[in-house]
Parts: structure tokens; C-alpha cells; sequence
């Protein structure tokens, strides 16, 4: 679906700083050869899928119809454009839970969908400071968008993911499932990574999405590894009533 997207986005992405250096877009990768290979890809990726799980292969369905939509018509649409992006997200944690036979908590979606949004919206906002008054003829729908509107919506997602967060951490099912109250302990680590993420939007134009970012950024690769070892000791840990 990534081949798809930059299959119709190629012309648009060479007007992009960094994006008109992806292979399709500087014409190293022939659009043909990306087209048989996003096809069989695709069929070999929901073949697999359907053979796993019949209910895994559907959902897989639903992402591949959900990107597909986003290509070519929902990414046009303001507002509509992130939330979709976001849905992505949340359909990869349902089916990754689906896959494997796992409840997964409603928080964890809920935060899932907000941190998605947050990415999404501050990689709109990074778009519009890095290529100016030509933004919309990269990606139409950044027309629609201002720097103001932006930072007024990253700021309340922002706030509501690390609220959902401590939520989480704190929900009685959690302290159940996990046999302890101290993930709250780990709060720390997300307030400063969603804070160094938007340090890096506010100051750095050259960052261009959140995979680049947190493979790039010592201290925010540093956080995460940080968050993930205080999970690991917090649960399974000596100190673990």
C-alpha cells in the first residue's frame, strides 16, 4: 500500500525536499515495476493473513481498503486525512491482537488513536514550516490547513494521550492483568518523548516522519528503550509483588 500511495503521489512528490529522493519519485524505481510489485505484495501479504486466521486475513482486508480510500480519495478531505491515518494505526493494534488471540484493553486503542493523531497532525504541521507557500503543491490538503489550526489541534491531542496514558496505567483491569500498580511510574518516559517530538517539529525542518525521527534522535531512541526496560522490571522484575 506504501508503493501504491507513492505510485499516485509521484509527481506531487517531487516537488518535496526529501520525499522527490524516494525511488519512485526520482525515477530510479519504473512505476510498472512498482505496481506488479505492490500487487503481489498485497496478494502474497492477505494470503498469508486468511491462512494465520480467517478473522486476521479480514481485518488485513479492512486495512488494505482503508489505505486505499486514504490514497485516492480520504487524504483530500481536511481533518478526515489524519483521522484516517490514525484508524491505520488502530487497525495494526486490533489485528496484531486478533492475530496472536488476545483481549486487547480499550485504553491501549484509545491510546493508539491519539498518539497517531498526534503524529499525524505534527507531521502536517512540519510539512507546512519546511516547504512554505509551496506546501499545496506537494499534498493539496495542506491548503487547507494553517500553522495556528495545527498547534491548537497538537496541543489537545497532545494532552489527551498522555491523560489516556496515566489512565491506562492506573485502570483497575490493567493493575489486574498485570499485578501492578507501578506502570504509573512510567509516565515520565512518554511526556518527555511526546515533548522531544515536538522540539524536533518546532526546530528541526529536516524531520521527515516519525520512524526517521525516533531511528535518528538519540535521546527520543534513548526514551523509548528507557520506557520499554521500566515496563520489563515493573512487571517482571524482582521488586513485582
Amino acid at each position: 500500500m506504501y508503493l501504491v500511495n507513492d505510485l499516485v503521489d509521484r509527481v506531487e512528490d517531487r516537488h518535496h525536499p526529501l520525499k522527490s529522493q524516494r525511488p519512485i519519485a526520482a525515477g530510479t524505481l519504473p512505476p510498472m515495476t512498482a505496481a506488479l510489485g505492490a500487487a503481489a505484495l498485497g496478494i502474497m501479504g492477505l494470503a498469508v493473513a486468511f491462512w494465520l486466521r480467517p478473522v486476521f486475513g479480514m481485518f488485513s482486508l479492512g486495512f488494505v481498503a482503508l489505505l486505499g480510500a486514504y490514497t485516492y480519495l480520504l487524504k483530500h478531505i481536511v481533518i478526515v486525512d489524519v483521522l484516517t491515518i490514525s484508524t491505520g494505526f488502530v487497525l495494526r493494534a486490533v489485528a496484531g491482537a486478533v492475530a496472536i488471540t488476545v483481549p486487547i484493553s480499550q485504553w491501549l486503542l484509545v491510546c493508539t488513536v491519539l498518539l497517531a493523531l498526534f503524529l499525524g497532525l505534527s507531521k502536517r504541521r512540519q510539512e507546512l514550516a519546511l516547504l512554505g507557500p509551496v506546501a499545496p503543491d506537494h499534498r493539496r490538503i495542506l491548503a487547507e490547513y494553517s500553522p495556528q489550526l495545527l498547534d491548537q489541534l497538537i496541543a489537545i491531542v497532545s494532552a489527551a494521550t498522555l491523560v489516556s496514558y496515566a489512565f491506562y496505567t492506573m485502570e483497575p483491569s490493567t493493575v489486574e492483568k498485570f499485578g501492578t500498580s507501578g506502570l504509573t511510574l512510567t509516565l515520565p518516559f512518554p511526556i518527555y518523548g511526546i515533548f522531544r517530538y515536538l522540539y524536533l517539529v518546532y526546530t528541526r525542518q529536516g524531520v521527515e516522519g516519525p520512524s526517521e525521527t525516533l531511528l535518528r534522535d538519540l535521546p527520543l531512541l534513548t526514551c523509548v528503550t528507557l520506557w520499554a526496560a521500566a515496563i520489563v522490571v515493573i512487571i517482571y522484575g524482582p521488586f513485582h509483588p
